[in-house]
């Protein structure tokens, strides 16, 4: 793959602009949908919370089996019917009005972007090689991120504007976003189902060795919330910081995961670079904790200077270990269930969004300095035991992904997709 910031022409081009369609409006539905809901629909806050939380645990749940019918069905058409769904879905939130549509269009919206998440997975694995798909995911990442910044930016107008129809119309810029998705998608070319090898019981959850690999980077995604919660709350209740220095350290991270993502996954092509990538990342990650820690107790612009110098440490560590990820989670998954595969390393994401914010607070915010050496000891240990779970993992090709028989998958065929694209 060249390492420019476009992607090649084809597929791997269609399948940018698809997350980039998308991308925008969920970046203007995640800037205002709180305010919607509260504001606007007039919902209690607390319900708000909850009705998410039900939703992402139902979508976490349904992700695998929405990845097995990408399987079995054809991604290219599971992907472009998941996607008009979860338009609809967003849809549906402008008629909502009281607490129990509201969890039902949550549900709908959860599980139709989970299973979005792991069919447009299955269509990167068939439509791109082995080897360019790590490269690719750079791509998409940089592309999510600029598209979060749009739509963040017309969030902001709506923001201003303070009017329902303001609000109305950020809802509807998302859902068209995903029908505008769903016909980029229908320009790719059609892949044809995978048929799996016979098996016994519920394929990806008897297979140990992934189930480990899934948990382990879980354990590393903790860090997601740090820049929307962990450190606001950090620099409000522990530093001398100013306020702003929120703002600054989020443009710094989106800024630096679409300039550097693609070139930081350059050398990552096997399970060995894979694995030594996420190994970096984990003293990369534990040396941001320990600068971030220092913010506390100094002056203002001491604070400010430690903060943006554990910031830069936090997004290298961050691109590192996603590049890493992606290549494991498509190397170690059987060729003929990606989706399914997928879908159940997508729920890793949503885990770390549901348990994130107590760690981080609890961490971070009532044990302070001892919390973030804490966070960053946690991760490095995470990132170590990756690599003897990678080989464990890798190893079961002959014995199977339970260790019974069934043939398991250490890399996937050539022909045949954070970021879930």
């Amino acid at each position: 793959m060249r390492h420019s910031l476009v992607p090649p022409a084809g597929p791997q081009r269609v399948l940018a602009l698809a997350q980039l369609s998308n991308s925008v409006g969920d970046g203007a539905y995640y800037v205002t949908s709180a305010l919607y809901f509260t504001h606007v629909v007039g919902l209690d806050p607390a319900r708000v919370g909850l009705g998410l939380t039900v939703g992402w645990a139902v979508g976490s749940a349904v992700g695998v089996p929405l990845g097995r019918l990408a399987d079995r069905r054809g991604a290219r058409g599971t992907a472009v019917l998941l996607a008009l769904a979860t338009g609809l879905a967003v849809a549906s939130f402008l008629v909502v009005r009281d607490f129990v549509p509201f969890v039902l269009a949550a549900c709908a919206y959860a599980s139709a972007q989970s299973g979005l998440a792991a069919a447009r997975q299955a269509l990167l694995a068939g439509l791109v090689s082995a080897g360019e798909r790590t490269g690719l995911l750079a791509h998409l990442q940089a592309t999510l991120n600029a598209g979060l910044a749009v739509g963040a930016g017309l969030g902001g107008l709506a923001l201003h504007a303070g009017t329902r129809a303001a609000y109305l119309g950020v809802f509807a810029v998302d859902a068209v976003s995903f029908v505008g998705c769903a016909l980029l998608l229908l320009r790719l070319p059609s892949v044809a189902p995978r048929v799996p090898r016979a098996r016994r019981g519920p394929g990806v959850l008897r297979d140990r060795p992934y189930a480990v690999i899934t948990l382990l980077n879980t354990v590393l995604l903790l860090r997601m919330p740090l820049l929307s919660l962990g450190i606001p709350l950090w620099i409000a209740e522990r530093t001398a910081a100013p306020a702003w220095v929120v703002s600054a350290l989020f443009v710094l991270n989106t800024g630096a995961v679409m300039a550097f993502q693609v070139r930081m996954a350059r050398g990552v092509s096997g399970l060995g670079s894979a694995t030594r990538a996420v190994r970096r990342s984990g003293w990369v990650m534990l040396a941001a904790c320990a600068v971030f820690a220092v913010s506390a107790g100094v002056s203002p612009w001491v604070a400010a200077g430690a903060l943006v110098v554990g910031a830069v440490l936090q997004v290298v560590a961050e691109m590192g270990q996603s590049a890493g990820s992606w290549q494991l989670s498509f190397d170690l998954a059987p060729a003929e269930r990606v989706g399914e595969y997928q879908g159940f390393f997508g729920t890793g994401v949503t885990v770390a969004r549901t348990l994130g914010p107590l760690v981080l607070t609890t961490l971070l915010v009532e044990w302070g300095t001892p919390g973030w050496l804490l966070l960053g000891a946690v991760t490095l240990g995470a990132s170590y035991a990756m690599g003897p779970a990678a080989r464990w993992a890798a190893g079961r090709g002959e014995m199977g992904g339970d260790g019974r028989g069934e043939v398991g998958g250490a890399g996937l065929v050539e022909a045949g997709a954070t970021v879930q694209v």
